[in-house]
């Protein structure tokens, strides 16, 4: 047989109580000590009542009924001695009234003293004496004629006076004892009030120390740890990420404890990481102020520098061509026209990398703009476009939205030359623009009918210079879609190409809800 581990100190088994476990633990205590003090209360009441209930209900009805008795007997002596001297029936009204509350006493005295042996010997001597003085004297005397006195009541006269002294010796000693036993029922009384009076008065004691002892132990092994658990943690909050936060308590506040420090000093190392990318973003902010000082340096060159060589070349190429075009054969005149369309597309490259560099630099405004005048004034500018391709555009009512309107108006500009521009060869271009909300945005489609854009291309159309067709077929920069996605991100918003199973194409984007707009019927 071997030895098993010793038992942890206590002190040790405590240190891992938990706070509800020594709520617990002190509940516990607590109820187990008030349910003994409660149950000898419960039992010094019962002692004292049913003290209380014998006195009143036994001991001193037994006396007056002792007293009430022996007056009963007094009155038949008196009755019966009036009678025999005078012979007047007057006198034996009294007697016969004693008769009947002797009867009455006696009767009640045998119920109130059932069990009580010596008090039932003291009733069965006083009504021994009291039938021996009755049936010498009392029942023959008032038997006798009226009118005359008694010569039997003068004859024992002696005789009658002797029962009697001894009944009456009788009813003393059975009060005496009557007497007593009510004293000694208020004594017991008196002591039983007193263990109550003194028990409640302990559980009230008892109850008050219990409180006092929860006070304070919560104060010591709650509040306490709390308080220094709150302002550790108010000294970190304010900034000092170098404090110690002391864990104390029971031990789930110690883990809590424990859990904040671990959480400080993670706080404090990533302050110390996030200090070090500030400084390093700080570093990196001045390289790229710099480094965009050089590209406004770069966009002031390529508006006027670069394009005015482009400007010269084109203009001479094209002089050069009015001058000796005669004198040229074809491959000469088909290098000119090389030249001169080269620059012109440079020029229009130029001008776009510009807009697109400007989107969120130059025109950065903020204004409410109603996007149903915005996008008739774009129709407008394309009137001669949608006229030429005998194109249709519908919408809807639209929003008032808060924006740059120069960026807007960009936005709209290059959807709907797109959607005119990429229209079916076998079909004019209907184009229709609706509005929906959804989480707090607006959702703007813009729906066409012309050659559609495979899904695989989704992405790559929103990069810039990104074509899908020759430029031979549709001249453009590629520049287009990348400049509104560039817009509707700077705005706050999303901008894609839908599914769609009709032919054609379905461009979608969203701006944030800040301005109310209604719906209605399309317009042509």
């Amino acid at each position: 047989m071997t030895a098993g581990r010793p038992p942890a100190p206590l002190a040790g088994r405590l240190a891992h109580w938990t706070t509800r476990r020594w709520l617990r633990a002190g509940a516990g205590a607590a109820l187990v000590l008030l349910a003994v003090l409660g149950s000898v209360g419960l039992w010094a009441q019962n002692r004292a009542s049913a003290i209380t209930s014998d006195l009143v209900g036994t001991r001193s009805p037994s006396l007056s009924n002792a007293i009430r008795l022996e007056a009963a007997l007094v009155n038949q002596e008196t009755g019966i001695r009036g009678y025999g001297m005078t012979g007047e029936p007057a006198f034996l009204e009294p007697y016969r009234l004693g008769v009947s509350a002797e009867k009455t006493a006696v009767n009640r005295l045998h119920e109130l003293l059932v069990g009580d042996a010596a008090g039932r010997a003291d009733l069965d001597a006083v009504l021994a004496r009291a039938r021996t003085w009755q049936q010498s004297i009392a029942v023959p005397v008032s038997r006798a004629p009226a009118g005359a006195p008694v010569a039997l009541a003068t004859e024992r006269a002696g005789q009658g006076k002797a029962a009697f002294d001894q009944l009456r010796q009788a009813m003393t000693r059975q009060q005496s004892h009557l007497t007593t036993t009510r004293v000694e029922a208020v004594t017991d009384l008196g002591r039983a009030e007193d263990v109550r009076n003194g028990v409640f008065t302990a559980i009230a004691l008892v109850i008050v120390l219990l409180a006092a002892a929860v006070f304070e132990g919560l104060r010591r092994g709650v509040n306490d740890p709390l308080s220094r658990l709150a302002s550790d943690a108010d000294r970190v909050t304010r900034g000092d990420f170098h404090h110690h936060i002391t864990a104390s308590g029971p031990a789930d506040l110690r883990t809590l404890g424990t859990g904040m420090e671990s959480m400080r000093s993670r706080l404090a190392d990533e302050l110390a990481t996030s200090e070090n990318r500030r400084l390093l973003l700080d570093e990196q902010t001045v390289e790229l102020k710099r480094s965009n000082e050089e590209l406004e340096q770069f966009a002031y060159i390529a508006s006027h520098d670069l394009q005015e060589p482009l400007r010269k070349v084109s203009s001479f190429s094209q002089l050069l061509q009015r001058r000796y075009g005669d004198q040229l054969d074809d491959r000469a005149r088909q290098y000119i026209d090389y030249a001169v369309d080269g620059a012109n597309r440079m020029q229009v490259l130029i001008s776009d990398l510009l807009a697109f560099s400007r989107i969120g630099r130059i025109h950065d405004s903020e204004e409410s703009v109603d996007l149903s005048d915005l996008v008739d004034a774009t129709l407008e500018s394309l009137s001669i476009s949608i006229e030429e391709s005998g194109a249709r555009v519908t919408r809807d009512n639209l929003p008032t939205v808060t924006g740059d309107a120069t960026q807007l108006g960009m936005l709209w500009q290059n959807l709907l030359t797109n959607a005119i521009k990429f229209r079916h060869p076998d079909r004019s271009p209907e184009i229709h623009i609706e509005i929906a909300t959804e989480s707090g945005m607006w959702r703007f489609t813009v729906t066409d009918n012309g050659i559609g854009i495979d899904a695989q291309y989704a992405d790559r159309i929103f990069v810039i210079f990104q074509r899908l067709h020759p430029k031979d077929r549709y001249p453009g920069t590629g520049i287009g879609l990348a400049m509104c996605k560039k817009i509707v991100e700077h705005h706050g918003g999303t901008i894609a190409l839908e599914k769609t199973t009709e032919p054609g194409t379905r461009i979608s984007f969203t701006l944030p809800h800040t301005a109310p707009g209604t719906h209605a019927a399309p317009q042509p």
